[in-house]
């Protein structure tokens, strides 16, 4: 199963934030305990009030955690979330679940599954 899949799956016991950063728990420098802990408050569009998707700002999280840090970081952060949009048409989860529109632009799960695909093709650049 690739990890992209693996965060589709995680996807129907926990937040999508907290999905896409399990997806990385083989490479990310904590335990299954703090990670579900640091994605908790993401889900519903960070907090819940439909804002940032949070399987994007798993994603994010993920670059961050895994070092990509420095005065650069800001390239990869805009090329993850660039990457998410045009896979899923919008970053605001209302606006990908179509609260205004009534039209879904797609599901939690592909949200999750977008998510880790892009953060893949920036780390594979990086």
């Amino acid at each position: 199963m690739t990890r992209a899949e693996n965060a589709a799956m995680l996807k129907s016991a926990h937040n999508c934030c907290q999905a896409v950063l399990l997806a990385f728990e083989d490479k990310l420098p904590f335990d299954k305990e703090t990670l579900l802990a640091l994605g908790a408050t993401f889900g519903s569009g960070m907090g819940g009030v439909k804002g940032t998707c949070g399987a994007l700002v798993g994603a994010e999280m993920v670059l961050g955690l895994l070092g990509y840090q420095g005065s650069g970081m800001n390239k990869y952060s805009r090329d993850l979330f660039g990457r998410f949009e045009e896979k899923v048409g919008a970053t605001i989860c209302a606006d990908i679940k179509g609260f205004v529109t009534g039209r879904t632009l797609c599901s939690c799960e592909d949200c999750c599954r977008y998510a880790v695909e892009a953060a893949e093709e920036v780390m594979y650049e990086l």
